[in-house]
């Protein structure tokens, strides 16, 4: 019996031969390799289209932006993991990877979907700006967090939201995705009454969105970022240690509470 929906089993990616391998209809050997930087390379395997030079610029910045922030817990796990079993280093990475989540890391793919709320919003809206407002407003009074604000160390700016933006008006990418960003900054200000930071992860959605990236994989940008650190953070762990460090540690900052035996 068949699981699922039926039909044709294809893929569009990649096939390969005894004498060659097609990657997204493009000879792998003879077209790619020596031509594509990874980053483009990664733009055409996951949208089936070479990157326009904006798009690989901003691709190349954002996974530079997102790629390392210290011991985070991401980074903290996987050493922990390689600590356990130095043998195993797919398993410290993959364990590093699964703390990609709706807290940290992954939030990404959430500011995607409220900029894509925000977009009908403020859709035939006569003021744009009243539109996003409102919708903020329905979000906080419903119990709801707007994803991309607030952060436990970069405040009241993060710089590196900052710099993202800065460029994409600079180079002129910056459209109504960007807009929507930088104008729920201003609605969050007003409905919380404080500032909250906007973090990078919403300008990360802001600025793909507006280059045409697709919206159902704008959480791989910050996935494959972060495989990079983690690399480096397990080679520096094999070099010098502090997995059970760090584990030794949260011991001694976690105080029992529970009964007696």
């Amino acid at each position: 019996m068949m699981i699922g929906k039926g039909g044709d089993a294809t893929t569009a990616i990649s096939t390969a031969d005894a004498d060659s391998v097609t990657v997204r209809g493009k000879d792998l050997t003879g077209d790619l390799m020596g031509r594509v930087g990874f980053s483009s390379y990664f733009f055409l395997l996951t949208t089936g289209r070479e990157p326009t030079a904006d798009q690989e610029y901003f691709l190349d910045l954002l996974l530079v932006a997102i790629a390392e922030h210290g011991l985070v817990p991401t980074n903290q796990v996987a050493r922990m993991t390689l600590a356990a079993d130095p043998e195993c280093l797919q398993g410290a990475v993959a364990a590093g990877i699964l703390g990609c989540g709706s807290v940290i890391l992954g939030t990404a793919e959430a500011c995607g979907a409220y900029l894509s709320e925000a977009r009908e919003a403020v859709r035939g809206a006569p003021e744009r700006s009243e539109a996003v407002t409102s919708l903020v407003t329905s979000i906080r009074e419903s119990g709801r967090k707007i994803p991309g604000f607030g952060h436990p160390l970069h405040k009241p700016l993060d710089p590196r939201a900052e710099r993202i933006f800065e460029l994409a008006d600079s180079r002129g990418v910056a459209g109504q995705h960007v807009g929507l960003a930088k104008e729920t900054r201003k609605a969050v200000h007003e409905v919380w009454g404080k500032p909250l930071t906007m973090n990078v992860s919403m300008a990360i959605a802001a600025v793909l969105l507006d280059l045409d990236f697709p919206a159902s994989v704008l959480k791989a940008v910050p996935i494959l970022a972060r495989t990079a650190s983690l690399l480096a953070h397990l080679a520096e762990e094999k070099q010098t240690p502090i997995g059970f460090v760090m584990a030794h540690h949260a011991e001694e900052a976690i105080r029992y509470n529970g009964e007696s035996s």
